[in-house]
């Protein structure tokens, strides 16, 4: 099964952050991997350009209704023409399986 077709599992806390072979593995089955930027083994960061405000404004709207579903929310900045996401487990302080399925999940939305 592809990250995303899973659904982000909510975290209680007690797991350890994804680090080293473990972390790269799933960041390689991201489909658009190279565009997903894996910051200190602790967060995942991606820049989507965007020809205007307004369809920027579009995206981040989509990506918070998935949020909303997935009951995984990511830090997003809004500017004119560009869309930054970032995510990471706060929980845990790290990253988990459940960025990465936001993570792809956001690369579905059409742009």
């Amino acid at each position: 099964m592809s990250l995303d077709e899973k659904s982000c599992a909510p975290c209680r806390g007690g797991v350890p952050p994804l680090k080293g072979g473990a972390l790269a593995a799933i960041h390689h089955q991201l489909p658009d991997a190279a565009d997903w930027k894996v910051i200190n083994e602790h967060h995942l960061t991606r820049a989507f350009p965007f020809p205007d405000f307004k369809t920027a404004l579009d995206f981040v709207n989509q990506v918070g209704a998935l949020a909303e579903a997935q009951g995984h929310h990511p830090d997003i900045v809004l500017k004119w023409g560009k869309v930054e996401v970032t995510m990471w487990t706060h929980k845990i302080d790290g990253l988990t399986e459940s960025d990465f399925i936001m993570a792809a999940k956001i690369d579905t939305i059409p742009r």
